[in-house]
């Protein structure tokens, strides 16, 4: 028996939920009261991957399902921490408990296509401060207190990270205490337990490979902490799973979450989301506090019988009528096209798709183009990755031997080929979406890359 009640739950197989595939998740008495409370229940009305189901029909799972498929990794990855002497000279069992409840809760600030919405950059707080808001008070702050002896600060700091340390805990250079820093990287870091649920369950829903091949159990046994006891790093034996997730995560971008359809649905979402807001229509307290189906109504009905109809019609209408590629720019496709255009501001982004409209409409384009039809307002859109890259891979492989560390990337080409420099540029691209009503004519126009380099005279 240990002093943390749901690790020794893990090994019972008494009480607990399955969830795919064939996974039994353990579950104590004041887990399940976490799970049936309101803003846990809402999570099973958020779907994980949002508008990938509009061409991966079966990715409809839910923020539910994946927060308890988290909860059971954080078990697994104490059992095997624990058995790692500096781990368990640093981390005490309430640490441990606390890094648990994290764990379920780590995606309890999250609202219909959230993620999407935060690549907005429209000023609005991220699902980490919304998820402070739930946890400070109501429901979810009394069960951490009353069952888990838990001050809800001391989660959120955990979740999110704060300049605070307590009086017991050995200060670190940045500001968090040694054991918040290696439970943060086990929830947020190059191999974390989000990552390898959601790789894997994105994968097994969507009926792709891609993300499946990860060797779950390699990993987790090959886990330790780096050379600084501040972080995890892995063994030499679970090299090879932690390449492998490296290049599933590559590939799961590639061919799912940047596929040319799901990006053509969440450029028309984007665009509806952002002039309803900048027109006072949306009011955002409101909107997170709405299930996915609730949000899709609300599109419908403030949308319609306005020029952002066709955008809201065409992803949730009775027909499905999603833009579609005129054009396409990457790293080796028109790389010069892509730098122009990638990690541009949203709203620039809008701007240029607007000057190819009004191009469009003016009867310019006549001059070029046969039988083209005149573009109305919003049909033509430009997606590139955001601002914000993802995640660095950097991360240790301990000799033990030799007792002497690795980075990751010295030793693999699989990993350093896919640094932080190169995963955007190779698993994204940059897109011209049209109506497919006007596709035809933007996409055989020649003065289209004049128009997205800088707004010629022929776009005024």
């Amino acid at each position: 028996m240990t002093a943390v009640p749901e690790l020794d739950a893990l090994d019972a197989h008494t009480g607990s939920v399955r969830i795919p595939p064939e996974v039994d998740v353990p579950l104590t008495d004041r887990v399940r009261r976490i799970i049936d409370s309101e803003p846990f229940r809402k999570l099973a009305k958020i779907t994980q991957v949002g508008l990938v189901s509009l061409v991966y029909p079966a990715a409809r799972h839910t923020r539910f399902e994946h927060s308890l498929g988290v909860y059971r990794l954080a078990l697994l990855f104490l059992k095997r921490l624990f058995h790692v002497p500096d781990f368990a000279e640093v981390v005490t069992p309430h640490d441990a408990e606390r890094f648990i409840v994290t764990a379920l809760l780590h995606d309890i600030g999250h609202y219909p296509f959230c993620h999407l919405i935060e690549d907005l950059r429209l000023g609005l707080p991220d699902h980490e401060a919304l998820a402070a808001r739930y946890l400070e008070q109501g429901e979810l702050a009394g069960l951490l207190r009353t069952d888990w002896h838990i001050e809800p600060q001391e989660v959120i700091d955990l979740l999110i990270g704060n300049t605070r340390v307590r009086p017991h805990k050995k200060r670190t250079s940045a500001g968090q205490s040694q054991c918040d820093q290696i439970l943060a990287s086990i929830l947020s870091g190059p191999i974390d337990i989000d990552k390898m649920d959601y790789l894997f369950r994105d994968s097994l829903h969507a009926g792709v490979p891609y993300g499946r091949n990860l060797d779950q159990d390699r990993l987790i046994g090959g886990l330790c902490l780096n050379a600084a006891r501040t972080g995890l790093a892995i063994t030499e034996k679970g090299k090879t799973a932690a390449e492998l997730m490296v290049f599933a995560r590559y590939v799961m971008f590639s061919e799912v979450y940047w596929h040319h359809t799901v990006r053509s649905a969440t450029a028309m979402l984007q665009r509806l989301f952002r002039e309803l807001f900048l027109q006072n229509k949306i009011r955002f307290d409101e909107f997170v506090q709405m299930t996915e189906d609730e949000a899709v109504c609300f599109f419908l009905e403030i949308s319609k019988d306005t020029p952002l109809e066709k955008l809201a019609a065409g992803l949730f209408g009775t027909k499905r009528t999603i833009y579609k590629r005129a054009a396409q720019f990457s790293i080796l496709e028109q790389p010069e096209m892509y730098r122009q255009l990638a990690g541009k501001p949203y709203g620039e982004l809008c701007r240029r798709a607007d000057k190819i409209d009004r191009y469009f409409t003016s009867g310019e384009h006549r001059s070029h183009v046969q039988d083209a039809s005149d573009l109305s307002a919003f049909s033509v859109l430009i997606d590139a990755p955001p601002v914000k890259k993802e995640m660095e891979i950097k991360i240790d492989v301990y000799y033990p031997k030799q007792d002497r560390y690795a980075a990751l990337e010295d030793i693999s080409p699989v990993v350093r080929a896919m640094a932080r420099e190169q995963f955007d540029d190779y698993a994204k691209r940059v897109r011209i979406f049209v109506h497919p009503d006007k596709c035809n004519a933007v996409r055989n126009d020649d003065v289209l890359n004049d128009i997205l380099r800088s707004g010629t005279a022929a776009a005024e």
